[in-house]
């Protein structure tokens, strides 16, 4: 795969097949790292949702706690 492994007598036949061959991996690759991507995306808007929903919980428990507390006179 590399310039340094191929023989002296490699025929243009074989460098085209190798560079097609390079050229479809790439192709994949990039496929992969699109869906990668996509999935970066969602994972980062599924992560903001739960932080806000953590927020709203941890609001609704400090707000529970103080109207207690003030119920019990502390």
């Amino acid at each position: 795969d590399h310039s340094y492994s191929l023989s002296s007598g490699t025929t243009s036949e074989e460098l085209l097949r190798k560079l097609n061959e390079q050229r479809d991996i790439i192709a994949l690759l990039e496929v992969k790292m699109k869906e990668m991507k996509g999935s970066i995306r969602r994972l980062r808007l599924a992560e903001a949702q739960l932080r806000e929903e953590i927020r709203e919980k941890d609001r609704l428990l400090h707000a529970a706690s103080v109207g207690t507390r003030k119920r019990h006179g502390l």
